[in-house]
């Protein structure tokens, strides 16, 4: 195709040893196109095929489609998507133009607009007017505010092309190339006016504009000339004492947003051309884009449009740099192995060939006449067959991120972010983003990306296996192992710990049941730092790496909220607590104590000091190891912390919360079955979630002040809470329930089989976790009761996305 004559393009594939085939080769690994592609090519791709466009980009590329979906995502979220001007679009929104044009008329502004083609290129038929009523109302473009105070440099206007690679819509994955063109006007520039409307050196800065003004530079120099990088860019800022931290996490967020809005279009239609691709496959598709930027004079990046086939020709010699870097590094970060992944391939299609023949798995179909013996255990099978696919996704990922760390290259991931909050942010952007475009459209697939499975890591998919082990030998009649925290000497070392860092499963609400601690101040000792940190072991190739969530749709709860809208936490000297003697609140009755002394304190567990073995992320602060005795005491402060914490109900005071409780607890016959229809059948999965995650906020902003850790993911303490959370969510919240009953598996089943070590603190911390997780469901349940709403409903603070 066109592009691969240009000199980068031929250059790339000699280096990477690839051979250019005839153009109706069906064969060939890579396909490049300058032109998007036609669903149906996608459709015939062989899994081990690549080819250089996704479907559904052309609603962010076209000019027309991105300001018609931005103006969507900015009346859900504008404050996020304020990077854009004011766009409208000809000659649908001719008449909304013309009432912006009189209202400012009224209030006597002057604003100057530029007028683009729909779906035009190289700055073909753009123009700026002051005087709107000459506008034809018939005509298909679009109009947008002029940008009239830009950032300056030697007093020209320029923008930035940046590039951007996305390697992958399911799940999703955007790369950042750090350098690109700075691209100047040849004209000094002048805020526009009638006079100078036409000079559209001054006010363009399209690079196939200005290469015919007699004033373009074509200066190999780096700092002259009217074609830049951007590497160099970044020094003059770095040089003049800009902020280029904030000004690149700006470019970041405003590439990865814009992306974020034409994720929903992209994964619906990619999985329409790959109807029998399994979540998690490698993508048969890539796309390097071309963002064009420009700064006003407070450095803010605004968005101008993206190329979806940016241009690979070399005029001059900064052209065939940064260019020829964007091609390779982007070639060695896809991974494509020519004759292995063909064989792999044939293996693939003769294996899911078997499968369709002879049925998934060996399980069989349920008739009309099934015991009750046989639903559960089909029920059973089909959860164990879905844990077993979705570990094999999860694996496969840590071996794709471990490729990706290897071959970074000149590129940077920015999406998903290493920044566990700005995660949380860009995941409930996506999740209003697929409820705004596919809304009534794809719910099987909106379904399937708020499976609570999405957001697992291996460490809780195992234990989950391990559940389902327990409840077959029960439907079995099987015996039941010994099971519990494994017992052992202190002062060794017991198994090893499983050398995984989790990344954070906790989703940040503004929870209207924040938990609270007594009157009083608590006084927090920082923690000691360990000067000299182990040397990690080696651990085996498909587990070396940090496990993610995978990540390609967003979870329906998500939503970030700032610290002054999670209520403050106040404290008081807790009491002092035995370790040996199970955790309750004096004024609770008998049967909440229950379950959480189910173990007893007899079992003596060593707390193994192994954190050498947990990996980082390549580019995170290691973590700050410390001694036993150190950590010991961080887990006795985190213990006190958790007994003094309360439930609060809204609008009544700590003792009427604690009176609330104990009427429930003491009228347990009457609330027991009204309990367990709201937890177990009225809320779904995602309205478990969000009750859970209010202690799981609170315990969590407990641990990073007691730690001193922002991450606290990467505390072993905090990745046994996680475990609990999802043991409690386990089987549509059984788990929970399970708790206030006297049969049913016991939540430390999760600790039986790891061979992670758990000291008696440590557990005694998890009970306590345990307990306030049912004080909270309590509480929710007598608040909803009580309020006029239905019981499905929580209330309306649950619905606030901020």
């Amino acid at each position: 195709h066109r592009s691969a004559f240009f000199p980068p393009v031929r250059i790339v594939i000699k280096e990477v040893d690839y051979i250019k085939t005839r153009e109706d080769d069906e064969t060939a690994n890579l396909i490049w196109n300058d032109s998007a592609v036609q669903h149906e090519k996608i459709a015939e791709l062989r899994n081990y095929q690549r080819i250089n466009h996704f479907p559904g980009m052309g609603e962010i590329c076209r000019k027309d489609c991105l300001a018609r979906n931005m103006s969507k995502m900015i009346k859900c979220q504008p404050q996020e998507y304020s990077f854009i001007p004011k766009t409208w679009i000809f000659p649908a929104e001719y008449t909304q133009f013309q009432n912006y044009v009189k209202e400012l008329r009224r209030k006597r502004k002057q604003k100057t607009f530029i007028v683009k083609p729909a779906n035009g290129a190289m700055g073909h038929g753009i123009s700026l007017i002051r005087n709107c009523e000459k506008l034809p109302a018939q005509e298909h473009f679009i109009v947008q505010e002029y940008l009239d105070k830009p950032f300056l440099m030697e007093g020209y206007k320029f923008d930035l092309r940046i590039y951007i690679l996305v390697t992958s819509c399911d799940p999703l994955r955007i790369f950042l190339y750090n350098d690109g063109l700075v691209r100047m006007g040849t004209e000094k520039y002048h805020a526009p006016s009638e006079a100078n409307l036409s000079q559209l050196y001054m006010h363009l800065t399209n690079y196939s504009v200005n290469k015919h003004n007699e004033n373009f530079e074509r200066d190999e120099t780096v700092d002259k000339g009217s074609k830049r990088s951007i590497s160099w860019f970044t020094e003059f800022l770095r040089t003049n004492d800009y902020d280029v931290a904030k000004f690149w996490g700006d470019v970041s967020e405003l590439v990865v947003k814009t992306i974020i809005v034409a994720e929903p279009h992209v994964l619906h239609a990619y999985r329409m051309c790959r109807p029998g691709q399994p979540p998690g496959s490698d993508s048969v598709c890539f796309e390097v884009l071309g963002f064009d930027i420009i700064l006003d004079r407070k450095l803010k990046p605004w968005l101008l449009e993206i190329n979806r086939a940016p241009s690979f020709g070399t005029d001059q010699k900064i052209d065939y740099d940064v260019k020829k870097g964007v091609l390779l590094n982007a070639l060695k970060l896809l991974n494509i192995r020519y004759s292995s992944d063909k064989k792999r391939n044939l293996a693939q299609q003769k294996a899911e060939a078997q499968r369709r023949l002879y049925g998934h798995g060996s399980m069989k179909k349920l008739s009309a006449a099934s015991s009750d013996w046989e639903k559960q255990r089909h029920t059973l099978e089909r959860r164990r067959e879905e844990l077993k696919e979705r570990l094999a996704q999860v694996r496969k990922q840590i071996s794709r991120d471990e490729h990706e760390k290897q071959h970074l290259g000149n590129y940077r991931r920015i999406y998903p972010p290493d920044d566990k909050l700005l995660l949380e942010k860009y995941e409930s952007l996506l999740s209003a983003a697929f409820q705004t475009f596919l809304a009534g459209r794809a719910a099987s697939l909106q379904k399937e990306m708020n499976n609570p499975l999405k957001r697992m890591k291996e460490e809780d998919i195992l234990d989950l296996l391990e559940q389902c082990e327990l409840d077959d030998e029960k439907l079995m009649g099987k015996s039941s192992r010994q099971r519990g925290p494994k017992v052992g000497d202190s002062e060794k070392e017991v198994g090893r710990i499983r050398k995984l860092n989790f990344d954070s499963e906790s989703v940040f609400l503004p929870p209207p049941f924040p938990l609270c601690f007594p009157a009083g101040r608590m006084h927090w000792k920082p923690p000691i730092k360990s000067l000299k940190p182990s040397p990690a072991p080696s651990a085996s190739p498909t587990l070396s790496g940090p496990i993610r969530r995978s990540i390609s749709c967003p979870r329906s709860i998500a939503s970030l909220s700032s610290p002054n809208e999670v209520r403050a936490l106040s404290t008081r000297p807790s009491p002092t607590v035995p370790i040996a003697t199970p955790l309750v609140r004096p004024s609770s009755a008998t049967l909440r104590s229950h379950s959480l002394s189910r173990s007893g304190s007899a079992h003596r567990v060593p707390h193994s000091n192994s954190l050498g073995t947990i990996h980082s992320n390549i580019g995170d602060p290691l973590i700050n190891l410390r001694s036993k005795e150190q950590e010991a005491e961080l887990v006795r402060q985190t213990l006190a912390v958790l007994t003094a914490m309360r439930i609060r109900f809204p609008g009544k005071t700590e003792e009427e919360a604690e009176a609330v409780l104990d009427e429930i607890l003491d009228n347990w016959k009457y609330h027991k079955s009204k309990v367990a229809s709201y937890w177990l059948v009225k809320l779904d999965s995602t309205k478990q979630r969000k009750v859970l995650d209010i202690v799981r906020t609170n315990v969590r902003s407990a641990l990073q002040r007691i730690w001193r850790e922002p991450d606290v993911e990467s505390l072993h303490l905090y990745r046994l809470f996680n475990r609990v959370f999802n043991r409690l969510l386990w089987s549509h919240g059984q788990g929970l329930w399970n708790c206030f009953l006297n049969t049913g598996s016991s939540w430390e089943t999760i600790f039986s089989k790891s061979s992670e070590v758990v000291s008696p603190q440590e557990l005694q911390c998890c009970r306590r976790l345990v307990q306030l997780c049912r004080d909270c469901l309590l509480v929710v349940y007598k608040f909803v009761s009580e309020s006029r709403g239905s019981l499905t409903g929580l209330s309306p603070e649950w619905d606030d996305t901020r």
